[in-house]
């Protein structure tokens, strides 16, 4: 009986694009619980300056691109079966590579995300598209201008894959965590015993402060670390506060300049 393969190369294209939508989907469900807000669903209607639909249809623009570059590098770099036969699993092995591969992907993001705010141009252009989001919702997590995402995500994640030395297998599930994350980053909400606030210090919250007018220049890391905000002076600490109305609220925390 014949049967049909589908490709590890494929996988690892698709699969991060479907979790996408459904672990999006689950925060839409997910939404209406004002008491694990970070913004009231009114500021999110009234206070962002693009259209749902118009989100849409941008993330799957992003995503359409993205999908036809990783094909293109997954045939440049070699196929999963070449990978079979020269990396067995290993537990050891399959941590590292996660590692470094988030690692190198923070770093990537870091620097160009930062630049991005620092340079003119490229924020009137290109980035600002991103933070018309000043409410973040979670599908809007890679609504992004085409070249930023391909700067950002598609040549991080390439740099990631490749200095990992991570399987096209491997990276099926690479890409669908870094996918969650970045989604989670974006939700909106703080909800309690989610993993990500607990394990992560760059999370829902941190990245809210980065969407807000006073945070603008601060909390540029993801989608994992704070690392090079603390190293580079531009961790902004936060307090998370509960709002009279229902729900949470992240405020600056002043530092002096003498500590």
């Amino acid at each position: 009986m014949m049967g049909f393969a589908i490709s590890d190369e494929f996988l690892g294209t698709f699969v991060p694009i479907l979790v996408y939508w459904l672990y999006s989907g689950m925060y839409i469900c997910l939404g209406s619980l004002e008491r694990y807000r970070l913004h009231s669903k009114i500021d999110e209607d009234e206070k962002n300056l693009v259209t749902k639909s118009a989100v849409v249809k941008g993330v799957l623009l992003q995503q359409t691109l993205q999908a036809i570059i990783s094909v293109i590098l997954f045939k440049i770099t070699g196929s999963d079966a070449d990978a079979d036969t020269t990396q067995k699993f290993s537990l050891l092995l399959l941590t590292r590579q996660f590692i470094i591969a988030m690692l190198v992907i923070d770093t990537w993001q870091y620097f160009i995300h930062r630049y991005m705010h620092l340079n003119k141009f490229l924020y009137k252009h290109i980035h600002s598209q991103h933070h018309r989001l000043i409410v973040p919702y979670a599908y809007g997590a890679l609504y992004n201008h085409p070249l930023e995402g391909l700067l950002l995500d598609t040549i991080g994640g390439a740099l990631s894959f490749l200095f990992s030395g991570m399987s096209p297998r491997t990276a099926i599930f690479f890409f669908s965590f870094a996918t969650i994350k970045t989604v989670d980053d974006h939700c909106g909400l703080w909800l309690p015993g989610n993993p990500f606030h607990i394990f992560f210090s760059n999370n829902s919250a941190y990245h809210d402060v980065h969407h807000q007018l006073y945070g603008s220049k601060y909390n540029f890391s993801q989608p994992f670390f704070v690392m090079w905000d603390r190293i580079l002076g531009t961790y902004l600490p936060y307090s998370l506060e509960k709002r009279a109305t229902g729900g949470f609220e992240t405020r600056p925390i002043k530092v002096s300049k003498d500590e």
